[in-house]
């Protein structure tokens, strides 16, 4: 019986690299990304002082602009866009410092970082934007919703197809007047409209429990959740069109959902992650998601400033997707292709 296991585990490569490759991987990735230090936290320095103020600043702040004719509006404006999470703002009569209060750790690592400065930070006003208390429960309810909408599209959809080929009604798919992308549409659009309620109630529960603001444009945020979802739906059917059983799907789903936890700043920083894990994060559907949501509650950012994450959200929905239509075309319906499902549905009535 031991013997047997052992060629059956040899065989089944998907498991055999789980259990070997996947423990390592995930160590390695995380322990350099798994970290709430702060190291970096970029910093503008704008008014008369600008200057020696600037001079002043020691680690973790990093300076990235001094404007010495700039006023409070383009110091609010350089955080409302993400430009900064700290900004200074020198007068003759003193001293204001505004933080970003979605970024939590950032904007706590900068209040311990001011309070050791010295004069600069005794005599500073301190203001927390879009987060006043800094309380976790204002950012963390906008990035789960993105995970919840993560699970739903790529664990329950990646059972889709798989559920098919078990049940052996994927052949007759294959016969049926229906080109892949109808299959799959089929197969999103239930799913779809399941993730838009949950997503409702997220946002419901968590105005009337933890009292989450929602300060900018529903329709945004609509498109932005739309885009996301199309995403991880379209990698649920991916999964699904790769793997030859139920168990499979769920193993490789689970895969592309690590990651997206713990490296798409819902949970850890980004600013705290090791250049050489950072990377991973610009290809996660999530981060875009967490930025775009937190950014539209709690900023109430219009559209033009969200411009980025929508836009490489919608390149990644077309990529996924049109993977996973090939996969279909090629692997479980190569008669369906091109619409001409005669030869196919003779040679069935032969048989």
């Amino acid at each position: 019986m031991v013997t047997k296991e052992f060629r059956q585990l040899r065989r089944d490569r998907r498991t055999l690299a789980m259990m070997i490759v996947l423990p390592v991987l995930l160590l390695v990735v995380f322990g350099y990304a798994a970290s709430f230090n702060v190291d970096a936290i970029p910093t503008v320095v704008v008014g008369p002082g600008a200057s020696q103020a600037a001079a002043s600043l020691r680690s973790p702040f990093e300076v990235t602009r001094v404007d010495a004719g700039g006023d409070e509006a383009a110091a609010r404006s350089d955080i409302a866009h993400g430009r900064a999470v700290v900004a200074l703002v020198t007068r003759p009569d003193g001293l204001s410092v505004l933080m970003d209060g979605t970024q939590l750790f950032s904007a706590q690592a900068a209040q311990s970082a001011l309070a050791r400065t010295g004069r600069l930070g005794a005599s500073a006003h301190v203001t927390v934007l879009y987060n006043p208390r800094l309380k976790t429960s204002w950012i963390m309810v906008p990035g789960l919703a993105g995970l919840i909408l993560a699970f739903v599209g790529t664990v329950i959809t990646s059972l889709g197809v798989v559920r098919e080929r078990q049940a052996g009604t994927l052949e007759q798919l294959a016969v049926m007047p229906l080109r892949p992308w109808d299959v799959i549409g089929g197969k999103i659009i239930p799913y779809f409209l399941v993730a838009a309620v949950d997503l409702t109630a997220i946002v419901v529960v968590g105005r009337l429990l933890f009292g989450v603001p929602f300060a900018g444009n529903v329709g945004v945020f609509a498109l932005g959740a739309m885009l996301f979802l199309l995403v991880t739906l379209g990698m649920g059917v991916l999964i699904s069109t790769v793997s030859q059983n139920q168990g499979q799907a769920i193993q490789l789903a689970l895969m592309t959902l690590l990651p997206q936890i713990l490296l798409s700043g819902l949970i850890f920083p980004l600013s705290s992650m090791a250049a050489g894990v950072r990377w991973i994060s610009y290809v996660l559907p999530l981060t875009y998601f967490v930025r775009l949501s937190r950014a539209v509650m709690l900023k109430g950012t219009s559209i033009t400033g969200l411009w980025q994450p929508l836009v490489l959200l919608a390149l990644l929905g077309v990529a996924v997707l049109g993977l996973a239509v090939l996969r279909f075309r090629r692997d479980l319906a190569p008669g369906g292709g091109d619409g001409d499902t005669e030869p196919a549905v003779r040679e069935s009535v032969t048989a």
